[in-house]
């Protein structure tokens, strides 16, 4: 198998969606050997933050000299991206050498009557394989939709078990209640594991402490205050660390500067069990993490600026963000959304901070929302609205409305924000 034949594959198994529940990914690893049996896990649940943080933590124990996997998704550009080591992307030869014995696995249960593991579950399988293979220390594991029922989940030597915001998403699969969503995404909860938790609505922390204390253990909960003297900024963000420490982010949105909290806390957490942090490698480990597609700037004069807000609480963290740092702006959006997101509450948030909103159709997304449907929706909202017919266009487009002063600003699903980067480094390769 080659990578092309690879990535043929895992396309191939588009079709069996995503399936919640364990007995899949059980079965393949058994076939496998159970490779996540040998591996140490900080495992990662949340509404919106999972990447950020896993991308804090991943930085910093990488520094600390500690060989890290770090496992993520949705991916912005290269599907190797969701498989790392060191901040190194699977290499091509080793994904096809591991998804080839996957296969053949795949194969083996369906022969035997089982149901075929979805692509999620395969990717799963290979990540563990990968970060077996290479030996790791720890691997920084975020979930894919829930907890509970999530294929990561498979996993049973949690060292912690860390929670960003959680928001109402994936009612389809989840739960239609703040609570139900929270009661799956608290199953990643092991007995004796430690928790830390960004803070949380009432709703929320109750559940959390609830199961908690169900499998022996008591969480932490991250104290926003103990961010101080903060300086915010588009290219670096600085804050003090309870009063002591001083923390530089790259990660622009004040969000980030609560999600560097809660890493922040797992790192505390982690020195607590044994693992030896040194305040060097915190500091190197914080300003040399990146996080691609959160609030990035691609381009200046003007500002292009790119984000993943593709849900309610993420459209909440944008216009934050928007508010603070794009002030009396003119603002021209560039939107893409999923037929499946709260679509209308995102417009409704949104909206108003536009000077003109330019829809597109996210590609080869079968989930993707159709431009002109989505610019008829925002037009209820909004009386600039254009729907493009292509992203290349959206862009054009945008850099024809948009002065040197403006802020274009594209967002929503993650999975065409990958495209249109492409489409900026050429653009900024021509000019």
């Amino acid at each position: 198998m080659n990578y092309k034949q690879a990535m043929e594959y895992m396309e191939s198994l588009q079709g069996l969606g995503s399936v919640p529940g364990l007995s899949n990914i059980i079965n393949l690893c058994e076939k496998l050997g159970n490779p996540q049996d040998e591996l140490s896990f900080i495992h990662i649940a949340g509404t919106n933050g999972k990447g950020s943080v896993s991308a804090f933590l991943s930085s910093v124990l990488t520094c600390a000299g500690y060989r890290v996997g770090s496992y993520n998704s949705p991916t912005i550009r290269e599907y190797r991206e969701r498989i790392c080591v060191g901040g190194r992307m699977i290499a091509q030869k080793s994904l096809c050498a591991l998804l080839e014995r996957v296969k053949e696995a795949c194969e083996e249960l369906v022969s035997e009557g089982k149901e075929h593991p979805t692509p999620f579950e395969v990717e799963t399988a290979v990540g563990f394989l990968y970060f077996k293979e290479k030996k790791c220390d720890y691997v920084v594991l975020e979930c894919g939709m829930g907890g509970k029922l999530d294929a990561t989940n498979l996993v049973t030597r949690t060292l912690a078990a860390v929670f960003t915001p959680i928001s109402m998403d994936h009612m389809g699969f989840l739960g239609n209640t703040i609570e139900a969503i929270t009661e799956q995404k608290a199953g990643i909860i092991k007995s004796g594991c430690r928790v830390i938790s960004a803070q949380q609505s009432e709703e929320v922390a109750a559940v959390i402490e609830r199961v908690s204390r169900e499998q022996l253990t008591e969480p932490v909960f991250v104290q926003n205050e103990d961010a101080s003297s903060i300086r915010y900024g588009l290219e670096r963000q600085t804050f003090l660390y309870k009063g002591e420490q001083e923390i530089e982010i790259a990660l622009a949105g004040q969000h980030q500067v609560e999600n560097a909290l809660l890493a922040l806390r797992v790192i505390d957490v982690l020195r607590e069990e044994g693992v030896v942090i040194s305040d060097k490698a915190v500091c190197k480990g914080f300003a040399s993490a990146r996080w691609s597609g959160r609030f990035e700037v691609l381009a200046r004069k003007p500002y292009f600026v790119v984000d993943g807000a593709h849900n309610e609480d993420g459209a909440r963290k944008l216009v934050r963000s928007i508010r603070f740092y794009f002030t009396n702006k003119k603002i021209i959006y560039i939107m893409g959304i999923l037929k499946d997101k709260e679509y209308e509450k995102i417009i409704s948030l949104t909206a108003p901070f536009a000077a003109h909103i330019i829809t597109v159709k996210t590609p080869d997304n079968p989930r993707a929302m159709d431009a002109y449907e989505l610019a008829c929706e925002v037009a209820k909202q909004h009386e600039s609205v254009t729907a493009a017919g292509s992203l290349e266009e959206a862009v054009e487009m945008s850099y024809l409305l948009a002065d040197k002063d403006s802020v274009i600003l594209a967002f929503g699903s993650l999975s065409y924000l990958g495209k249109l980067m492409d489409i900026m480094d050429k653009r900024q390769r021509k000019v």
